[in-house]
């Protein structure tokens, strides 16, 4: 298996993780339509959060959040768009990014990022 797989699946796990200590409800792991993923649904306070993780173990190339660009954005609005047809009894819903760092020897960082909007 490719190294950043193993490397992304390290982060979703520290994101599940993170999420369920700080109230949050996984719903599903690895949501799929068409070609685009979902990383992590849960639910916390009665609102759905799609969420995005991205994970580094350092910040060399740059901060792990930075990796969500306008296109990706759009690309999990059109997977959100599906999921809610699927799903009707969600109606309303939080875009959000959990971004990871964990240094080798450090503690891991967390930060989210909740509610994104598409500019």
């Amino acid at each position: 298996m490719a190294t950043h797989i193993d490397a992304g699946k390290a982060g979703e796990k520290l994101a599940a993780t993170w999420l369920a200590q700080n109230g949050f409800t996984i719903l599903q792991h690895n949501w799929r339509f068409s070609h685009y993923e979902i990383d992590l649904i849960a639910t916390k306070n009665n609102l759905l959060h799609f969420i995005e993780v991205k994970y580094r173990s350092s910040n060399w190339g740059g901060y792990p959040e930075e990796a969500v660009n306008q296109k990706k954005i759009k690309d999990l609005l059109k997977a959100i768009d599906q999921y809610l047809f699927l799903n009707p009894q969600h109606d309303n819903f939080h875009l959000d990014i959990l971004a990871i760092t964990a240094p080798p020897g450090k503690p891991t960082e967390y930060f989210f990022i909740e509610d994104v909007t598409v500019e």
